[in-house]
């Protein structure tokens, strides 16, 4: 096993769970609007998503986006779609009431997984995960070791961002300033496809 590589992979991992991304900022909104117990199948859902993501394709799934490029354009654009339908339903977010019908609520376990397969960033980073990375030890391995710390660096990310807006509960505490928030982290989630549109 290569030891530089492995800490090199681990930084890099780092990172991008860690800094704003489509994951986080849903995450932190909905932590916000719902709370930390009502988040935790989003959390979820992102983590093992990710890292299933991550197995599928170093183990043999990503030679088909390789042979067939155009999939990767469909899920390109379906992931942009879709980030404007979340950004929509963000904006709209308030927090629930009592008299209010909640059948909106935070993102489902199958919902946050499947997003995976949708998201800009999260391609970027099993791409830079699969390619630059691979040597970190012998195939398979490699994808076990990159899936394992992808589990384990994913659940503690995406808490962090889950408790970051259950921690802004008390503070943004009227409807209207919950609102406004909601609206802010819609126009980030927008703002995180530009990477998308630069690379058409």
């Amino acid at each position: 096993m290569s030891h530089s590589l492995l800490i090199a992979f681990v930084m890099f991992a780092t990172v991008m769970f860690f800094t704003p991304g489509p994951n986080n900022i849903m995450l932190l909104s909905s932590g916000l609007t719902y709370g930390f117990r009502p988040t935790i199948p989003h959390i979820m859902g992102i983590t093992v998503g990710f890292a299933f993501m991550i197995g599928a394709v170093g183990l043999g799934l990503g030679t088909i986006f390789i042979a067939y490029p155009v999939l990767q354009t469909i899920l390109k654009y379906a992931g942009v779609a879709y980030l404007v339908y979340l950004a929509a339903h963000i904006a709209m977010s308030e927090p629930p009431s009592a008299d209010q019908d909640n059948s909106r609520g935070p993102m489902t376990f199958w919902g946050a997984a499947m997003f995976q397969w949708v998201n800009a960033k999260g391609w970027v980073m099993v791409i830079g995960t699969i390619t630059a990375y691979a040597a970190i030890a012998a195939y398979p391995w490699n994808i076990a070791i990159q899936v394992g710390l992808s589990l384990l660096l994913g659940i503690l990310s995406c808490t962090a961002w889950a408790l970051f807006g259950t921690a802004l509960r008390p503070v943004l505490t009227s409807r209207r300033a919950v609102r406004a928030f909601n609206i802010v982290m819609a126009v980030l989630l927008l703002a995180s496809l530009y990477p998308v549109f630069m690379d058409a």
